[in-house]
């Protein structure tokens, strides 16, 4: 008996050695065949993204060649820093080079917001204050009020990943104490570690918690036409999947349970 065809998703990723993300694994087992690319940043800055931010499209056709379905460049701020317009013309431009459903980690985030029916958010980073401040000039662009903002203020790629659970659910909470308009908390940057945040903060918060490298695994497979669904990383990913019109619709009540 033959076995099921995987379906392979092509990711674009910050670090230089194109290493497929540990949420893939923690999120979907065997059941998806990630590819990946490494970039190469310098650092979580304009500075360092400015050397390789127009590699992103010759990455999307290599992967296309290796087979990829559909393809993420997994990174949060270095797709949003340009400003919105940017951000949706480099998806326009991997989509027309490669052929292929393409998306970045920043239209996951939004969609993934929009999803959950979340307007107002809290904002938990790694970032510097620069970076910050155009996160909240795109969300705000994609129709969203940030009711609070902080970052950890890290630059160096190796470091993003040893922050720990502890350090980002004390952010969270404290994002969404300074506000209690806020209908979500919203933890960016792909680099960080949040299998261990997510389900915390929503317990502890009674709200939704987005957090970036979940919410791009989320996005690409749906728009690869492959149900998104696990567990331990929130409401998001208990929602029902529809895979009519490419993307799930949710109302909040329903991902409640």
């Amino acid at each position: 008996m033959s076995k099921t065809r995987r379906p392979r998703i092509g990711l674009i990723v910050p670090p230089a050695d194109g290493r497929v993300p540990d949420d893939a694994q923690i999120l979907y087992g065997d059941r998806i065949d990630f590819v990946a690319r490494g970039l190469g940043i310098g650092g979580v800055s304009p500075a360092g993204f400015a050397p390789v931010v127009d590699r992103i499209v010759s990455l999307a056709v290599e992967l296309r060649d290796d087979g990829a379905e559909a393809v993420s460049l997994m990174g949060t701020s270095i797709s949003f820093y340009r400003g919105a317009a940017l951000t949706e013309q480099l998806r326009a431009e991997m989509t027309a080079a490669t052929g292929l459903p393409c998306t970045t980690m920043s239209h996951a985030v939004v969609a993934a917001m929009k999803a959950l029916g979340v307007r107002r958010v809290a904002v938990a980073t790694s970032y510097i204050e620069e970076l910050n401040q155009r996160l909240v000039a795109y969300l705000v662009d994609e129709g969203f009020i940030v009711t609070a903002i902080e970052g950890l203020s890290v630059v160096a790629v190796r470091e993003v990943a040893e922050v720990p659970a502890e350090t980002l659910v004390r952010l969270g909470e404290s994002v969404v104490r300074r506000d209690p308009s806020a209908e979500a908390v919203f933890v960016s940057c792909g680099g960080l570690l949040t299998h261990g945040v997510i389900e915390p903060l929503e317990a502890m918060l009674g709200l939704p918690a987005i957090a970036s490298s979940p919410a791009g695994f989320w996005d690409v497979l749906q728009l690869a036409g492959v149900d998104p669904s696990a567990l331990g990383f929130g409401r998001l990913f208990r929602a029902p999947y529809s895979s009519a019109g490419g993307r799930t619709k949710l109302a909040l009540a329903a991902s409640v349970a």
